[in-house]
């Protein structure tokens, strides 16, 4: 009479398959969660810059004379979004509690409409809560025809309560498409009102 069993060692092997596709799913699902799960993390927390998506109201405080941070900006595009944005100035000095505004442009290059919107990011990530923006194009996504040019303010401000150690932060705007579903309701239903006309 023959054995129908397997040897041992071929169960083992299979066993062995078994547990390294298992732990390569495991890997894959991974690595698929860990962006969405890293953007909450920073939202949570404020680091890496993540930065409130709404505006913040201007808070009277003394303006701290006896320091200047440098405040830089910095325009980044995106894959899959045909438009520049220029800053009318990369850099500007400011004292902690004093409001400024900067000018940015948008022109979209490409030869259709398109809906997209600049996410900003601050650097250091400690400064994060240190900076209120009071108006900026960040909050919302903005469409632009072909060719079409859109000026825009940035209004913000910097806390007195801003680390000493701190003497440059860097906001950084990254563009980024919206597609159509994505897009806020209120402003389709404007941008529909508008084609009819």
């Amino acid at each position: 009479m023959s054995d129908v069993r397997e040897p041992a060692s071929r169960q083992g092997v299979r066993r062995t398959v078994a547990k390294t596709l298992f732990a390569l799913a495991g890997m894959f699902l991974f690595a698929f969660a860990l962006v969405p799960l890293y953007d909450v993390f920073c939202e949570v927390t404020g680091l890496n810059g993540k930065t409130s998506g709404s505006a913040q109201a201007l808070v009277h405080e003394e303006v701290d004379a006896s320091r200047m941070v440098t405040v830089q900006f910095v325009t980044r595009g995106s894959a899959g979004l045909p438009w520049n944005l220029e800053v009318e100035t990369r850099q500007i000095r400011v004292h902690p509690g004093q409001s400024a505004e900067v000018g940015f442009a948008f022109h979209n290059t490409g030869d259709s409409a398109i809906w997209g919107r600049a996410v900003p990011s601050v650097s250091p990530a400690r400064a994060n809560p240190h900076l209120r923006k009071l108006t900026c194009f960040c909050f919302q996504e903005q469409r632009l025809e072909a060719g079409e040019r859109m000026s825009a303010p940035l209004v913000f401000q910097l806390t007195r309560d801003l680390p000493e150690d701190v003497n440059t932060v860097t906001l950084v705007y990254t563009l980024y498409p919206v597609t159509r579903d994505e897009a806020p309701l209120q402003a389709r239903a404007t941008a529909g009102k508008g084609d009819e006309a």
